[in-house]
């Protein structure tokens, strides 16, 4: 297990030095041992008031991290299990309003069990005040990072962790809707930990306590500092034009051919990593998302690998469109697939609904959008990250409604005229320039 550090204990770890400022405190006359008259509530307040030095399960209050201003709210787990109650919740309503008010990023940093059962329905109505308070910052376009610490279970979890635009699990934390006391018996533990969250992609990163402040710093930087647009790449790879539709597909499907990771690094200064689509799965190696530095400002991305693309990597694209759209911040794209992955298990994940999202993702945002084909262009598995009307090329890329041999074999051509069959599909870069297709091509600068 973890480490567990008092709610001040933590925001001393993430907040820069002497910055904190705790928001005054929301005062609600209650009646003899609470809403629900349980007996002997008052007192168990009061001994875990004594323990923690607390008045009730969550700080709030403002502070810098690596720099950059922001609401902070602090759960302590030793005040009665950082449960929620009444008390809580207007203490987080409040700390929400003032974030709006300020203009402000909202960072949770989780330690909860769940809602006050002393406190009955009253306590889990809660959630629905804190669902209400998150919303309204969301449509605000501020930013709202987690913190989920050990342990981060129930109603806590559900919406002030997982509901948050970007989530950081502390290693080996218990993360999990449910807690230790209430799963089935036979429940494997190794599913509720924040490897795990990650791993099923509802989670972004595990953290270690000692870079917490400088990840929390640099995702809060980063998500508060938009670019007015985003460039497109100069070309990584061959300078020349391909001659002939097979020699474009040959150049964009050779092994050497600079992939999405070099355009990144080439691209950014820094950047930082947004994983999963939040319902069960995560596509790392068909899709990198994120978010990066350029000219001291930021820049969203979503860049195929040049694999073929999963359900999930698409889904996550779409979140990544979405969000950098409600930030106001411009998206790079980056296609490189040979096209959407057709097996079975990509069906039964929704392969359709998910290219769908980026589909209308792209449709529907109104920051500019920046693509540049890097390699292939798989046919609408590859088009859904497209930007209609600034799409760009390498001058070793194609893009196809189909694959050369998948149109022959739908033409029932035979194998020696696949060649043929791609310079009739027009799909060199010089051929999409004079369709219409793209806007135009992106050279190697040169030496």
């Amino acid at each position: 297990m973890p480490e567990r550090l008092s709610a001040r204990e933590f925001l001393a770890l993430v907040a820069d030095e002497a910055s904190f400022r705790e928001l005054p405190s929301a005062t609600r006359t209650c009646r003899t041992d609470g809403p629900l008259a349980w007996e002997g509530y008052d007192a168990a307040r009061a001994s875990a008031a004594a323990r923690t030095g607390e008045e009730e399960s969550v700080v709030c209050g403002t502070a810098s991290v690596g720099g950059t201003r922001a609401v902070l709210l602090a759960f302590e787990f030793g005040f009665l299990g950082g449960s929620l109650g009444e008390r809580t919740g207007d203490r987080l309503e409040a700390a929400y309003r003032h974030a709006r008010a300020h203009r402000l990023p909202v960072v949770p940093l989780v330690a909860t069990g769940g809602s006050r059962m002393q406190e009955g329905m009253l306590a889990l109505t809660q959630l629905q005040r804190v669902a209400r308070e998150s919303a309204l910052t969301r449509d605000a376009g501020l930013p709202q990072i987690a913190v989920v610490r050990d342990p981060t279970t129930g109603g806590g979890w559900a919406t002030l962790g997982a509901g948050a635009d970007v989530i950081l699990a502390l290693p080996d934390a218990q993360v999990g809707f449910a807690g230790s006391r209430v799963r089935p018996p036979d429940a494997d533990p190794a599913a509720y930990t924040a490897q795990a969250q990650v791993a099923a992609g509802s989670a972004d990163a595990v953290v270690p306590p000692a870079e917490l402040r400088e990840t929390l710093g640099r995702w809060l930087g980063l998500l508060t500092s938009p670019a007015r647009e985003a460039p497109a790449p100069h070309a990584l790879g061959a300078p020349a034009l391909p001659d002939t539709g097979w020699e474009a597909v040959v150049r964009a499907r050779a092994p050497e051919r600079p992939r999405a990771a070099a355009y990144l690094d080439a691209y950014f200064t820094r950047r930082v990593t947004l994983r999963g689509d939040r319902c069960g799965g995560s596509d790392p190696e068909g899709v990198l998302c994120g978010f990066g530095e350029r000219d001291g400002r930021t820049v969203a991305y979503a860049a195929q690998t040049g694999a073929a693309t999963r359900p999930a990597g698409y889904r996550t694209a779409a979140r990544l469109i979405r969000l950098a759209d409600r930030l106001d911040i411009p998206v790079l794209t980056l296609v490189d697939t040979p096209g959407a992955a057709n097996d079975a298990e990509a069906e039964r994940q929704g392969a359709g609904a998910a290219i769908a999202e980026v589909f209308g993702a792209v449709a529907a945002a109104r920051v500019p959008i920046t693509t540049l084909v890097i390699g292939e262009g798989g046919s609408g598995g590859a088009l859904a990250l497209a930007a209609p009307g600034n799409t760009w090329a390498t001058p070793d890329s194609y893009f196809s409604v189909i694959a050369p041999e998948l149109a022959a074999a739908i033409l029932k051509r035979p194998p020696g005229e696949v060649e043929a069959t791609a310079g009739q599909l027009r799909i060199r870069p010089q051929d999409l320039v004079e369709l219409g297709v793209i806007r135009g091509i992106m050279y190697h600068p040169g030496p």
